[in-house]
């Protein structure tokens, strides 16, 4: 991915150490290190700090894809990681308020041995309290093209490497609930044909509405709400010990997934787009429907039966992706009802 544009101090700090090579960066580091700590210490609100934000992602980049021009030794320099580990604390700080308010009234069935089932069975039941605004609806109903367009962008920072971050989890699970993620993950990675891919699949689509479909074309138009979206994916799936977080956050993501993309599909047949266009969200109709049974009761049912302290986990991932969800859909729902745009700055529409 490109370095994007920095937005404060710290992404403007972070991008100038990772210009040169690790050995030579020490000084920008550990002026790095102090600079993140003095703006942690004033921010009030981590989920929706541009500058913070940005740069969570590009630290979580480099495990990734990677950054353009910038060694792959950085990685795995310590110095780096510590800079991430200290923004890491108090994210995931505001990620359990957000999610232990999402929870609300929610409570976990007295007296009921948590099997496989019954897992999959408080889940499903987190799943149905989600209130939040509903964003698929407005897009099948009322949305205009250039809303469709900034819909997918928003989409694009997490559709254009979809599941990556959950694989993160495959080598940290065992038996059944190992299985069960394979079984999904193989689904998303088209089952062995890379046009299947669902991210050549969303690729496909943001080409056919004149969206540039080259990873991170537009982290500099997201804002930071978008971003904490993916960064929340990124930190459970790299930190072992949220491997629990990692499976709720697929399972919930998984049983929301199959009636929004059925509206978002009928949003741009609204418009006259065709197959092409909308195959990626009508694969998500009949692919989640199944998925979110295995997810469900294998994958996260399966980890809490062979590890069962590792529930609170599993429903701290299911009720952040809730939450962080409902704030980017209160997001878009607020500007696009006052006549605004949802990003942060205008995107090029290719003829």
């Amino acid at each position: 991915m490109r370095i994007p544009e920095s937005r404060g101090p710290v992404s403007s700090a972070l991008f100038a150490a990772l210009a040169q090579a690790p050995e030579d960066a020490g000084t920008e580091l550990d002026s790095l290190y102090g600079l993140v700590e003095r703006q942690l210490a004033g921010t009030a609100d981590i989920l929706a700090h541009e500058d913070i934000q940005l740069a969570l992602f590009c630290l979580y980049e480099l495990h990734y894809s990677g950054l353009d021009g910038v060694s792959d030794n950085w990685e795995w320099e310590p110095a780096l990681i510590r800079v991430r580990r200290l923004i890491e604390e108090p994210f995931e700080a505001a990620l359990r308020a957000a999610a232990s308010q999402a929870a609300g009234n929610f409570e976990l069935p007295g007296g009921v041995a948590m099997t496989s089932d019954a897992v999959a069975d408080v889940l499903f039941g987190l799943a149905a309290t989600d209130t939040g605004p509903s964003v698929s609806r407005y897009v099948a109903r009322k949305a205009s093209l250039d809303q469709l367009r900034e819909f997918l962008v928003h989409k694009s920072m997490y559709q254009l490497k979809e599941a990556d971050p959950h694989t993160w989890a495959i080598p940290r699970l065992s038996g059944r609930a190992k299985a069960a993620l394979v079984e999904i993950q193989a689904d998303e990675y088209g089952g062995g044909r890379p046009e299947r891919m669902h991210s050549a699949l969303f690729a496909r689509t943001m080409r056919g509405v004149g969206l540039d479909d080259s990873y991170g074309a537009y982290v500099d138009a997201v804002p930071a709400i978008s971003l904490a979206s993916v960064n929340l994916m990124s930190l459970c799936g790299l930190n072992r010990r949220l491997r629990g977080a990692i499976t709720g956050h697929l399972a919930i993501y998984e049983m929301t997934s199959s009636q929004p993309n059925r509206f978002y599909g009928n949003g741009f047949r609204r418009h006259g787009f065709g197959p092409d266009i909308t195959h990626y969200f009508d694969e998500h109709v009949e692919a989640d429907a199944v998925h979110e049974q295995i997810a469900g009761r294998d994958l996260a049912g399966g980890l809490v039966e062979a590890e069962p302290g590792l529930l609170a986990d599993v429903l701290f991932g299911a009720t952040a992706v809730m939450a962080i969800d409902s704030r980017l859909s209160a997001h878009l729902m607020s500007s696009w009802e006052a006549g605004q745009t949802s990003l942060r700055t205008a995107v090029p529409v290719a003829a």
